[in-house]
Formats: structure tokens, sequence, C-alpha cells
């Protein structure tokens, strides 16, 4: 693991957050579990994404596209417009993603988009995981920003959350 400063801030209210190491990185992806379960409660595919800048969380989201009518309301896209809002810039230089599970396309297209400096996610995506699995679009060399990529923080419960609630759906 690289070794970081360590910085404590409090952004928009979410209190501080200190990332220096494998620990806290697993600290945030709760917070994106949190979420995840958020989308359960509410029928939606349970993945949550948590926002981090300098030590700050400064955006939360969950998957919401059913509840929303809105098929861009990915857990990732709605943890970055509320980041977006809290620091009051649509880019977010150097911030962290955590989310749940491997990103799609789309939400991988906006992770470059936002300049997100580092991408940690739980379970990978095999169908439609746009990171490592099925596709691996950060690494196209076209793209004119790079993404450090971090995968499988707390792996097993992300992969447990998901599985559930897809066998609790089909029983």
């Amino acid at each position: 693991m690289n070794s970081r400063m360590t910085i404590s801030y409090d952004i928009g209210g979410y209190g501080p957050v200190t990332l220096t190491d494998g620990a806290a990185d697993e600290r945030v992806m709760r917070e994106a579990i949190d979420q995840a379960q958020l989308a359960r409660d509410r029928d939606e595919v349970p993945v949550g994404a948590v926002v981090v800048l300098k030590g700050a969380i400064i955006g939360r989201g969950f998957n919401q596209p059913i509840s929303g009518n809105d098929p861009t309301a990915h857990a990732e896209i709605v943890a970055l417009r509320d980041a977006a809002a809290t620091v009051g810039n649509y880019r977010l230089t150097g911030a962290e993603l955590f989310v749940t599970v491997e990103p799609c396309l789309m939400c991988a297209g906006a992770v470059v988009h936002a300049r997100i400096g580092r991408l940690l996610y739980g379970a990978p995506e095999p169908k439609a995981g746009a990171v490592r699995s099925a596709m691996q679009v950060l690494d196209d060399p076209a793209l004119n920003h790079r993404v450090e990529v971090v995968t499988g923080v707390l792996e097993e419960e992300c992969r447990e959350l998901m599985q559930a609630f897809f066998t609790e759906r089909r029983a």
C-alpha cells in the first residue's frame, strides 16, 4: 500500500475521515456498504459509493435508477454529484471513490471526467464491469486522465450483499 500523509478535514458536515492505510480503506468501504444497504432497503440493486477528498467524506450515493426513473442514477454517479455539489466544482481532482461493486462503462467514464485520483471497489462485476472484468476502459491510452485502481476491498462482504439480494429476489 502506498503511504500517504494523514489528513483530516470536515467538508460538508460529514466528519473527518483519515486515510493512511488498508484499514482506513476498509473503514470507508464500510460506509459504501452502508449506502448499498440503503439501496437494498428500497428494492434497488445494492450498490453503494462514497467519495473522499483530503481525508473527508464529501459525497455519498446508492443505486436509485428504479425509484428515480433515472438510468444514470447509479451509486457512483449519485456520489459524484453529491461530492461536486459539496465542493462546488465538477472536477474532483485527487478524490477517492469507494464503491462496493466494479463500475460499469458509464460510471467508469464519469470517474475519468471527474478526475478521480483513486478508485477502490469491492466485488468484481464479471458481466458489466468496465474497470478490470469485462472491459478495462480506464487503461485506454486515448484517455487524458489516469486513475489508480484498487480492487477487492472487503470483496467478500460486498459480494455477499449482492448475492443475497438476487437470491431473495429469485425466491
